[in-house]
């Protein structure tokens, strides 16, 4: 968690540091656009570039002493690309003021398109020429932080992908629908399980599809490349060259063509693909009937036409596509608008012959707001024309809606462990029981493994740090700090109270730290032997459930403390006359109280983090205590053929799911709800003043 909140405040500072870019161009958003990408791009495929230099280098073959030089094929097979010299980053980083950076620059994308068939003509070179040498020094330096080289994982991964979602809600370029959120792109990826095969994106955006298919087969440690052939369809230039962009950074190629997939079908893989994934845009009413009447790709039949002989709708044109592109065993999973899923008369009649194909296996409804650039709920299809017969007349409806993250006032999303609880459903609807039962386990031991962190973990520096006692070191620091003013009181002083409440609670909250750390280790000690079936995972996680309490209760005791000090330095000050003793060391005193908030914050996430962990597994087993599918309130139900012909076709989830029960919320966070408000007034205030700033152009612009 401290990894994420650092590389989100590195992601925010990235970000502001592109904006100036803008600033001291002649460009409009829509145009800094890719030269921002660009540069990103670069960085990301150095990134990729460096995580597996050294690993290739190891296993390069030498013949008399000499080893080979290190090929572009070499780094296609660990889903990155080779860089010349000349077009890894830390080169362009230390070009000296004066140096011609725009040509450094172009003469990098040059490079690469020269190593890369598929990126000639696609990255960005031109662009740059238009741009101050000294800005582009100073956002080449931003994108190459310190801290960036001693994270783990794929982070400039996550960072491209962060200033693909930004500009989108700028909608910078094509009104921000080239981008589909990471969340509702990864459980797609993760429901349909792209092992191997065609995969098809007929509306591909900036390629997140294809990029997500590829993750799962890596985590099957295999190459994507030679598993997966990737095709693509999309009406904009500008978002092609992205898609390249964003495949190549990933060591993926695809065929990528320009078109309008309501009319042209250049792939011409009409039957033949394993996969379809997309997000199309919803709701077009502007596509000619005429047109596509007769399109092979429309197996039920145009949806509707109005008197504009226009399709009234083109949602059910897009999944009758989706549909026909698959071969006999192929699978799709799309995003769609909510309405297509209960919408009536033609629409209602295609989705009915598309119900009776037994070919429709899962919808999940995702609340509003996962979208930059619609705040309409949604809904994923999943199709599946290989489904086991005793699921051939039913569907799994999932309702999704109340599972979510909250990332901005505007934006929600899923946390891993959310998409993970969505695809345990998945898992148990599909027999894959020991999946199931192994991510309750995964969630037991990383609670015990986070439970173990709050007293021994590393920082984002990869410096050994210790939260709840680095905690009570630094409250001691503290007291020690104040007790030369506090000799010089009397005892029936103002500051007697609070002083006692702090000495009395100071002692308890080591004893019930202490307690916890055996406990910890006790339940690691024991999870050796615990078996993984069903049965004995409950009881695990009820055993847990006293260490998840007690981890609950730590916070409390920890936020309490820190406010009993603080409440003492107060009273010091202002009943004590405190600032006005000798004997008051007031800048120890505030290095002190600083340094105790601190460890406050890292013991505090540290210990969330346990309870956060058990909630999962808990989460799991109340919902399906038998490890199998069953029907629960709100979430989820297998329903039949016959159910939903009474209900009109419908394949709207909660029409079927019911409400969930109102739960009581045992585990309100008061800080987590400030966070939120947090959130919101600060989308407000860069709202006013993006207001401001447009109100006084205007005025400008009037000569007012």
């Amino acid at each position: 968690m401290a990894q994420l909140e650092h590389i989100e405040a590195i992601e925010k500072r990235l970000w502001s540091a592109a904006d100036t870019l803008r600033a001291n161009s002649n460009y409009a958003s829509n145009e800094y656009f890719l030269p921002v990408m660009g540069l990103v791009f670069l960085r990301h495929a150095y990134s990729r570039y460096l995580a597996v230099k050294d690993e290739i280098e190891a296993n390069l073959p030498s013949r008399g002493g000499v080893t080979r030089p290190l090929t572009k094929e070499d780094f296609s097979q660990k889903s990155a690309i080779f860089l010349q010299p000349e077009a890894q980053f830390d080169t362009l980083v230390a070009l000296p003021d004066g140096a011609d950076r725009a040509k450094a620059i172009i003469e990098a994308m040059e490079s690469i398109e020269k190593d890369y068939e598929s990126l000639r003509g696609v990255l960005p070179k031109n662009e740059y020429q238009e741009l101050d040498s000294d800005v582009l020094g100073q956002l080449l330096r931003e994108l190459n932080p310190d801290e960036l080289k001693r994270v783990s994982g794929d982070v400039f991964g996550r960072i491209y992908e962060y200033f693909l979602t930004r500009f989108a809600d700028q909608k910078a370029h094509d009104g921000g629908e080239f981008f589909t959120p990471v969340s509702l792109v990864s459980l797609i990826a993760n429901v349909i399980e792209p092992e191997s095969g065609t995969v098809l994106d007929p509306a591909c955006g900036s390629g997140g599809m294809f990029v997500q298919s590829a993750r799962v087969v890596e985590r099957r440690h295999e190459n994507p490349t030679e598993k997966l052939t990737f095709y693509g369809l999309e009406k904009n230039a500008t978002t092609i060259r992205l898609a390249k962009m964003n495949l190549a950074v990933h060591g993926l190629e695809g065929n990528i063509q320009k078109s309008i997939t309501y009319y042209e079908d250049p792939h011409e893989l009409l039957c033949t693909c394993d996969f379809v994934m997309a997000n199309p845009p919803f709701n077009v009413d502007e596509i000619d009937a005429d047109k596509v009447r007769n399109d092979p790709r429309l197996p039920f039949g145009l949806p509707g036409i109005n008197k504009k002989e226009k399709v009234s709708n083109g949602n059910y044109v897009w999944i009758s596509y989706f549909y026909s592109y698959l071969n006999e065993r192929g699978k799709a999973g799309f995003v769609m608008s909510s309405q297509a899923s209960s919408a009536g008369r033609d629409e209602a009649r295609v989705r009915q012959k598309l119900v009776e194909t037994g070919d429709v296996d899962i919808m999940v409804a995702i609340r509003s707001n996962f979208f930059y650039t619609r705040t309409v709920p949604c809904e994923l299809w999943f199709l599946n024309r290989a489904k086991p017969e005793e699921h051939r007349d039913k569907v799994l409806m999932i309702d999704a809606r109340n599972i979510f993250r909250k990332v901005t006032r505007k934006i929600y999303d899923f946390s891993p462990e959310q998409e993970q609880n969505i695809l345990a459903i998945v898992w148990l609807y599909r027999g894959q029981t020991g999946r199931y039962l192994d991510l309750v386990a995964g969630y037991c031991r990383r609670m015990l493994a986070e439970g173990e962190s709050c007293f021994t973990t590393s920082n984002e520096k990869g410096e050994t740090i210790a939260p709840l006692p680095d905690f009570i070191v630094s409250l001691s620091t503290l007291r020690s700090a104040l007790e030369p003013f506090l000799k010089t009181l009397a005892k029936d002083a103002p500051h007697s109270e609070p002083l006692k409440e702090l000495d009395d609670a100071l002692p308890m909250f080591k004893a019930d730290v202490e307690v916890f750390q055996r406990t910890v280790i006790e339940h690691q000690a024991g999870w050796q032997e615990q078996q993984a079936t069903n049965g004995e995972l409950r009881k695990a996680v009820d055993r847990l459930s006293s260490l998840a309490d007690t981890s609950r209760d730590l916070v409390k005791q920890t936020d309490l403390i820190y406010k009993l000090a603080c409440r003492l330095i107060e009273t010091c000050e202002n009943d004590c006359a405190a600032r006005e003793n000798d004997a008051w060391a007031g800048r120890d005193i505030i290095r002190a109280r600083k340094s105790a908030d601190e460890a406050r914050n890292l013991a505090v996430e540290q210990l969330k983090q346990a309870r956060y962990f058990w909630r999962q597994a808990h989460w799991l087993t109340e919902r399906f205590p038998e490890a199998k599918l069953c029907d629960v309130e709100g979430l989820v139900k297998l329903v039949n053929r016959a159910e939903i012909e009474a209900n009109d076709w419908s394949l709207t989830p909660g029409r079927y799911v019911g409400v969930a029960p109102e739960e009581e919320d045992e585990n309100f966070d008061f800080e987590e709800t400030l966070r939120d408000i947090h959130l919101e007034l600060e989308g407000l205030n860069a709202e006013a003043a993006q207001l401001a700033a447009t109100i006084k152009k205007n005025f400008e612009e009037l000569g007012i």
